[in-house]
């Protein structure tokens, strides 16, 4: 639904003129659009804050009146003020209702996924898609179902589900969440593999030093890594585990060195 806004033609330019508008409530703007010249205008702040804080956010579709003229206008690029969060200027692109536009599209996750209930953490990273469609098909928002996600699993811009009038451009390999192990457990996981990975340096560059080959060093520093696994019930406290690497002793191999 469009909404209606009234716009007033701004003669003057430059800081100086741009000033005094914003002290009189007043948000200077250019609208621009193909086949057209760049008409400079002055909006109501307080219409505009009204007009950009819908459903639709910046994607809202406007009945802009200026003067006599009407346009049908989208905003493109909105600037505020980041300390006061006023309005320091906007600019509209006049659109055709026959004509498709590319605009950005909100992504909203829905659903609840399974590895979250196992202690998954969701990593949101994709926040909107580019999508194709004519202005009065612009959809306020898309979703990203979590629903089927267990720990490990993402989902993508190809899985969301768009109206058939809309096109998504965005890759469609392009991740939009994933759901990831607890911070615990991954930086304990991360530890293990730097733990690894110098017990590897320090062994291959023993072996080098002892004059032996590339392959035997390579061969010595597998053997020094080892096989970390998980030794299930052998904590101190029942239903305990403990996380150990076999074999990370250089001198004795096939010892076990708890972490």
């Amino acid at each position: 639904m469009e909404k209606k806004l009234k716009a007033e033609l701004r003669q003057e330019r430059g800081k100086g003129p741009a000033r005094r508008l914003r002290a009189v409530g007043k948000v200077p703007g250019t609208m621009y659009g193909q086949g057209m010249q760049p008409v400079s205008v002055a909006l109501d702040a307080r219409d505009l804050f009204h007009i950009l804080h819908t459903d639709a956010g910046q994607n809202v579709l406007i009945d802009l009146h200026v003067g006599k003229d009407r346009h049908l206008a989208m905003p493109r690029e909105v600037q505020r003020d980041l300390i006061r969060g006023e309005f320091v200027h906007i600019d509209l692109l006049a659109v055709r209702r026959d004509e498709k536009i590319h605009v950005d599209v909100p992504i909203h996750l829905v659903g609840e996924s399974p590895g979250v209930k196992e202690g998954g953490v969701v990593e949101h990273h994709l926040w909107d898609v580019k999508v194709e469609c004519f202005p009065t098909d612009v959809p306020d928002h898309l979703e990203a179902d979590l629903s089927g996600l267990a720990i490990g699993d993402s989902v993508r811009a190809g899985d969301i589900k768009a109206p058939p009038e809309v096109e998504i451009l965005t890759d469609p390999d392009e991740t939009v969440a994933s759901v990831v192990p607890p911070q615990i457990q991954r930086a304990l996981e991360e530890m293990e593999e730097m733990e690894a990975a110098e017990a590897a340096a320090e062994a291959e560059a023993a072996a080098e030093a002892a004059g032996l080959t590339e392959e035997e060093a390579a061969q010595a520093a597998l053997e020094a890594v080892g096989e970390i696994v998980e030794d299930e019930g052998e904590g101190e406290g029942e239903g305990e585990s403990g996380w150990a690497i076999r074999g990370a002793s250089t001198n004795a191999p096939g010892t076990t060195s708890a972490l």
